[in-house]
């Protein structure tokens, strides 16, 4: 046997030719100093505490019941809490109900919870948590526990010994009701819990007259199925969604997926020709005791570090027993313990590719509920999706450091596909663009704009084969193909050879350093269509990798939250949740390089033209951990799930561990946004006419008149020629329009109470625009006096419209003219307006598919039919050629 001495190994480091150490920023949690940020916190709005959870405990998985009600999940709660919320549990907040009126006034705001006895239970504003079911609980006949994943043979995981991804069971998180009745009063409850492995639990829940109930006795794991086995199962499930066509999508929050640390690039490792100090956790996956690898690291290298992830290998090896691999490393020790030992796992190692995926449970109220997982929507460590009402475009935040916003367009509604493997579209992941998001401002005083870089088109089968390449790797393999000694002879000195190998150069059992250079070099030659066929799985496969070389905004610090109303349309909103705005988006470097604010920030964003999304805005932003406590009680702080009530209204979930408040609880906040005024954006020919509305979001407390004026910008793109009030308004002056018709004022009352107070999308006037020429103008509103019927003045955030007319340049098109209809059919078949088709106005159509231009003039440019642009149109007109 050789003898291998432990030594540092002086092996030239990325960290240092990069200039980056061990990710993380620090944190006001930290200890260090939080300086004042202005605007820190700031609502814009008004926010009300509904309760508080136990001692230790996450909000998480929020769900609210058609009756009002709200149930979530009593994550992780402190063992030294009395019974029984010293144990992790699902529950619904008994005596609470929303209305649905667009006001917070169904309940008194919940007083803090100052006595220990308040702060070691959940508290409810005007009610009680009536818990449904815990961590642990028998289930299904008292074969299954509730929460706890087993091995095929029925071994619950909680029996073996190792790393860990936290306690079996003591992570719920997402919660989605699914009714089997038309009253929506009896069906299944699907909760997540975010472990390795996975689990999602289904449990039969109904309401009688005392509330709500659970069927135990019927409730099953539904990760202990075979069908879920064979897709390797399910890995730290967190939050998810709850699809439009009523199936749940739990996320896979995968945090040790990626490659390199921090904002570092794979290029960057590639040039310096090491990976030591920026090296992420997915080099280590398939390591003897992954969780481990970071001390080994540091026995190893000078250039010390803690692989971004590593922590989230814990668990791992779990996850094979789950999957039927012999457990090799339990091993009775001599005190007649059993403890984990070095020996390599074989057969029945899990495929990192695996995870970090968007989990469908489809048919969920069948006998057994299938399993799909949409790698189409590529890896990360998703907290969630946001299915928007199209059924087509998906929305996705990734928890953690620098870890990017990402979204898919499916080509066609993802329920149409009769085979869910079929479901094919585009991802991708967003970018920054304006420079005052790099200004170091103010998270509050700055909106985020964002493009959307195309990272690759697949379908769910043709993902799904690449990943099958790598199948069958194991922890012997990590041993086999670093190091040069045999592990069989020295262990101990082969895992060293290995640990170091993969440090430097990477893990070549699975895709490689060089694979993702070369896709990188290939999409900015030929594009993302263009790149060779063996490496069209490298976005889908490294996600964040792919991101990351093409420039894409990974700044993102745990983005968690994301959510709509279920009916949301173009003009509503989409909510995300910065849990924690440090790190990468308050450092020197990037897209995004905004003051520090550890409370987090939650942005909203308008919804446009074919649910597209092109700026954030900062609508609640935490405090600083400097704060007065005072007011570190009164904001809320770090706040992971959100969900969009059918009103408008936003529950936000705290997730804030210690920060400096008088108490330490978590809360569950009710968030009311402003109202908003805002005018429609439209389309009109050249010489026709075309009618947008006027429209208040919202009246909580009913609305008695004002005072309006709707301005043009560009008279010579588009004029208003007419106008009209809504028939509720009986007493009314005007319209009076502008002689050039480039404004309108409108002044009126509500007399008779006609429109009620809790309204939502008042249509106050609808306005007639004739297209005077060619071109784009933004249509606007001024508010000169808007009062409710207690005599309060309204104060609307006012939002413009666009009018596109002619149909206008796309792109500046040839010389600046628009397009034409050569051939008289109503299509502008000549896109960049040359006067014929060309192979220029496919290219142009297909680079400017996304501009208001284009989506907001879709009969001109329609070619398949089928009422939106797409990629197919772009083929089509290429036939025409």
């Amino acid at each position: 046997m050789v003898e291998f001495t432990r030594r540092k190994l002086m092996a030239t480091s990325a960290a240092a030719a990069i200039g980056i150490g061990a990710t993380g920023a620090a944190s006001a949690r930290d200890g260090v100093d939080d300086p004042d940020t202005p605007g820190a916190p700031r609502i814009r709005g008004d926010i009300k505490r509904l309760a508080t959870t136990a001692h230790g405990a996450e909000v998480t998985g929020p769900f609210v019941f058609e009756t009002g009600e709200v149930l979530f999940s009593l994550q992780h709660p402190s063992r030294d809490n009395p019974a029984p919320y010293d144990t992790a549990a699902v529950g619904v907040l008994a005596g609470h109900q929303f209305t649905f009126n667009g006001k917070s006034d169904e309940f008194d705001e919940l007083e803090a919870p100052r006595s220990t006895a308040a702060q070691g239970r959940v508290q409810v504003a005007g009610g009680e948590y009536d818990i449904l079911v815990q961590e642990g609980d028998a289930i299904n006949g008292g074969t299954e526990r509730w929460g706890h994943p087993q091995t095929p043979d029925g071994t619950d995981i909680a029996d073996f010994v190792g790393s860990r991804y936290g306690d079996v069971g003591y992570n719920p998180d997402m919660n989605f009701f699914v009714p089997t009745d038309d009253e929506g009063l009896e069906g299944y409850l699907f909760t997540n819990n975010e472990t390795s492995p996975g689990g999602i639990s289904r449990t039969p829940i109904s309401r009688g007259e005392d509330g709500w109930e659970a069927d135990r006795e019927n409730a099953m794991e539904l990760e202990n199925r075979d069908s879920f086995r064979e897709l390797g199962g399910t890995r730290i499930n967190c939050y998810g969604d709850l699809s439009p066509w009523g199936t749940p999508l739990s996320a896979e929050e995968d945090y040790s997926h990626p490659r390199v640390s921090g904002p570092a690039t794979v290029s960057d490792v590639v040039e310096a020709g090491s990976g030591v100090g920026v090296r992420g956790a997915a080099a280590f996956w398939n390591r003897p005791n992954p969780a481990d690898v970071s001390g080994a690291l540091s026995d190893l290298f000078d250039d010390a570090w803690s692989p971004q992830g590593s922590w989230a290998l814990g668990g791992l090896e779990m996850q094979a027993y789950y999957l039927g691999a012999e457990p090799v490393d339990q091993a009775v020790g001599e005190d007649g313990e059993t403890e984990n030992t070095l020996d390599p796992i074989g057969e029945g190692y899990p495929n990192r590719y695996r995870y970090g995926h968007i989990v469908e449970i489809a048919e969920p109220a069948s006998e057994e509920p299938t399993p799909v997982k949409h790698y189409v929507f590529g890896r990360a460590a998703f907290e969630c999706p946001e299915v928007m009402p199209d059924e087509r475009t998906v929305y996705l935040t990734s928890d953690g450091a620098s870890k990017g916003f990402y979204k898919f367009v499916a080509d066609e509604p993802i329920p149409s596909y009769d085979d869910r493997m079929d479901v094919r579209g585009t991802l991708y992941a967003a970018r920054v663009t304006n420079d005052q998001a790099a200004r170091n401002t103010p998270p509050a005083a700055v909106d985020l704009e964002i493009e959307w870089l195309e990272l690759g088109t697949a379908s769910n089968a043709e993902i799904e084969s690449w990943i099958a390449d790598y199948d069958g790797i194991t922890q012997v393999d990590y041993l086999e193909t670093h190091a040069e000694t045999d592990w069989e002879a020295d262990l101990e000195t082969a895992l060293a050879e290995a640990d170091e190998e993969v440090a430097i150069n990477g893990n070549r059992d699975y895709v490689t350093d060089a694979e993702i250079v070369e896709w990188a070099a290939q999409y900015e030659e030929r594009g993302p269509d263009g790149v060779d066929e063996d490496l069209r799985r490298i976005p889908f496969l490294e996600t964040r990798a792919a991101a990351k070389e093409i420039g894409a905004s990974v700044e993102f610090r745990k983005a968690e939250g994301v959510d709509a109303h279920d009916e949301a349309e173009p003009g509503d909103f989409l909510y995300v949740g910065i849990s924690e705005l440090n790190d990468g988006m308050s450092d020197d470097e990037g897209d995004i390089r905004l003051e520090r604010v550890d409370g987090g920030v939650v942005y909203r964003a308008e919804l446009e033209a074919g649910y597209d999304i092109s700026t954030l805005e900062p609508v609640v932003v935490g405090p600083d951990a400097s704060d007065a406590e005072s007011t570190l009680d009164s904001a809320p702080i770090n706040v992971d799930n959100v969900m969009v009530l059918d009103d408008g209204r936003v529950l936000l979930c705290e997730d804030k561990g210690s920060f400096g408040r008088s108490y330490p609880n978590d809360a569950l906040w009710v968030y009311e946004p402003p109202t908003s005024l805002h005018v429609d954006s439209v389309a009109v020919d050249h010489g026709g006419t075309a009618a947008v509305d006027l429209t208040l979001s919202s009246v909580p407390d009913g609305l008695a008149g004002g005072r309006v004026t709707v301005s043009v910008e560009h008279a010579d793109v588009a004029a208003i020629t007419d106008a009209s009030y809504h028939d509720a308004l009986e007493l009314t002056a005007g319209p009076t329009i502008a002689d050039d018709g480039s404004a309108v004022e409108f002044q009126f009352a509500d007399l008779d109470d006609e429109i009620e107070p809790g309204a939502m999308d008042v249509t106050l006037a609808s306005i007639e625009l004739e297209g005077t020429g060619t071109g784009t103008t933004d249509i606007t509103v001024d508010v000169r006096a808007l009062d409710d019927d207690d005599g309060a003045a309204i104060e609307p955030q006012s939002r413009p419209g666009v009018v596109v007319t002619g149909p206008s340049p796309i792109g500046g098109g040839s010389s600046g003219r628009p397009p034409t209809d050569p051939d008289g059919d109503g299509l502008y078949e000549d896109v960049n307006g040359n006067g014929r088709l060309d192979y220029d106005d496919v290219v142009t159509l297909f680079d400017h598919m996304d501009d208001d231009s284009t989506t907001l003039a879709v009969d001109y440019y329609d070619f398949n039919e089928n009422g939106r642009i797409d990629y197919d149109d772009i083929t089509d007109l290429y036939d025409d050629l």
